[in-house]
């Protein structure tokens, strides 16, 4: 699969590339957040602004671990991660790759490159989660070695 992706550089995330991540949060993930799901049933504050916050803040919080896809010069794909040290774990936060590079093998690119990092670390799991909506993951991480252990129902109601 490197080869369909051979031009792809993945690299460490710097500051010059946040407003391109979320660029492709708001392009990319709106069918994998939990926050667009409730937007949609009751309203609120708009699921992008509450997903771009979270995922500068783990930008913010381990930039040695967040990595941007780049490819003919644009940023087309991003992981981010966060450590939890007293589980020896690394979590994939969120990982999107354009619609336009997808299928190109860059997903795999950047899990392996998170997953190489949390090695680095001395880290000894790694974790990541998926909605139901999301078939490629739901292929793709069993695939590298993630196992599922448990699924979880998501209820919300207006106050």
């Amino acid at each position: 699969m490197d080869a369909k992706c051979s031009e792809v550089l993945i690299r460490k995330v710097s500051d010059k590339d946040i407003d391109a991540i979320v660029a492709l949060t708001r392009d990319e993930f709106k069918s994998a957040s939990i926050d667009a799901r409730i937007e949609e049933m009751i309203g609120g504050t708009p699921w992008i602004i509450v997903k771009a916050g979270t995922v500068r803040s783990e930008l913010e919080r381990n930039p040695g671990g967040c990595f941007v896809a780049v490819a003919e010069g644009n940023t087309v794909g991003y992981i981010t991660t966060t450590v939890n040290a007293a589980a020896s774990r690394g979590i994939i936060a969120n990982l999107v790759v354009s619609s336009k590079y997808q299928r190109r093998g860059i997903g795999r690119k950047l899990l392996n490159e998170a997953l190489a990092y949390f090695r680095r670390c001395g880290l000894v799991q790694a974790k990541i989660e998926t909605l139901d909506s999301n078939e490629v993951g739901m292929r793709l991480y069993p695939l590298l070695g993630f196992r599922e252990v448990a699924r979880q129902i998501h209820y919300i109601m207006p106050l």
